[in-house]
């Protein structure tokens, strides 16, 4: 949140949020990998 002197203050619950977002996306990645990991193979194959 931005204050009135222009700098912006993170709160602790900011703080976990971006942490809880950064390991959902971390999850998320990984079993997208998992899932298609033949397909990385084959590319890794060319």
């Amino acid at each position: 949140m931005a204050t009135e002197e222009g700098t912006e203050s993170v709160s602790p619950v900011d703080e976990v949020m971006e942490d809880i977002r950064r390991e959902l996306i971390r999850r998320v990645a990984a079993a997208d990998r998992d899932a298609n990991q033949d397909i990385y193979d084959a590319l890794e194959d060319e």
